[in-house]
């Protein structure tokens, strides 16, 4: 027998089989029978390649229904409400989504867990409780958001881990924001630069290392030490106390520069230098990352990274509302950084 429809199935196929016969979702049949473009060239192939094979026919009211609209979009944050409450990033970036979103037909459904075990999340989105997705703060160990990704138009807020050329993408150059730090501190004649990464799960942390990395490099120079952080105020703080414990032991120095991937970890870990008796900047000088409201509530204020926080949530809600209205916006949208001097470096 050919490949082609069998004539005993034809029109009488459901949108579920075709889904499972193209390993897809129903969301992403439904997307590719309404001619949306939020579909990846593979899962369009497989999906037309379904419907030919069991020759599926849409019915009409089936596609009015599939293709009616929430008008609400998800941001998606996998991250434990301690930190996502507790750092001002997400203040600033939500504020800025909130903003874009205010100006359209859209509202904003927030869901923040650390893991979706129970699949409630996933399961809200691709049950059809939002029309597309903001992603923001993704780790490599968070799985379920390939699956919110496949089901409805998503836009990542920082590059992911593995990032696709079909993602789209709303970030800074973080790999320039580390270089500009680092460039700083060697300019003011550092020679011992320490670095407290953010979470290396995270692609945004690991370009900030590889920034740091390369300035060093270019001034011919090596990391003095390289703690691991998670862009939380204690995570500086226990990278100091690590910088501390090894200077005091035989042979042991501290750095004379520290580039913290946050601004939280950079208050961190100057604030338990001072409380040992280090002076800011004159023994160790500190640079962080953000220029949230913490770099101004520190004695001496933090030199730190300017990222346009606010802005970056309007261009995420931008971009989506943009694929939800059927445009084609850039898959990659790069806001620039600034180098802001002030008093601890």
């Amino acid at each position: 027998m050919s490949g082609g429809a069998d004539p005993k199935r034809a029109g009488r196929s459901t949108i579920e089989e075709v889904a499972a016969a193209a390993g897809v979702s129903r969301s992403t049949v439904s997307r590719v029978v309404n001619g949306s473009t939020a579909v990846s060239p593979h899962a369009l192939a497989a999906v037309h390649a379904a419907i030919e094979r069991l020759g599926y026919v849409p019915n009409r009211a089936a596609r009015t229904l599939a293709s009616r609209q929430t008008h609400a979009i998800a941001l998606v944050v996998p991250e434990d409400t301690t930190r996502f409450f507790g750092d001002p990033f997400f203040a600033a970036v939500v504020a800025g989504i909130s903003d874009r979103i205010a100006r359209s037909d859209y509202i904003l459904n927030l869901l923040v867990a650390s893991d979706d075990a129970g699949g409630r999340m996933t399961g809200f989105v691709r049950n059809g409780g939002v029309d597309g997705a903001i992603i923001l703060s993704h780790h490599m160990s968070d799985v379920f958001v390939d699956r919110i990704v496949e089901a409805v138009p998503a836009v990542f807020g920082g590059r992911p881990t593995a990032e696709r050329a079909a993602d789209f993408i709303v970030d800074v150059d973080n790999v320039a924001g580390a270089r500009a730090a680092t460039e700083h501190l060697l300019g003011s004649g550092r020679t011992r630069l320490a670095t407290i990464t953010g979470p290396l799960s995270m692609a945004g942390a690991v370009d900030r290392l590889q920034g740091f990395r390369e300035a060093l490099a270019d001034a011919g120079l090596e990391p003095f030490a390289e703690r691991d952080g998670d862009y939380t105020e204690e995570g500086g703080a226990a990278a100091a106390r690590a910088f501390l414990a090894v200077a005091a032991g035989p042979g042991g120095s501290l750095p004379d520069a520290i580039f913290a991937a946050s601004d939280l970890m950079a208050r961190g870990a100057l604030q338990v230098l001072r409380s040992a008796g280090i002076r800011i900047p004159e023994d160790v000088a500190i640079v962080g990352y953000d220029d949230s409201p913490v770099a101004v509530s520190t004695d001496p204020p933090l030199t730190t990274i300017r990222q346009p926080m606010h802005a970056q949530g309007e261009a995420m809600a931008s971009v989506l509302i943009d694929l939800l209205a059927g445009a084609a916006p850039p898959h990659r949208t790069i806001l620039d950084i600034e180098l802001v001097v002030r008093g601890s470096a």
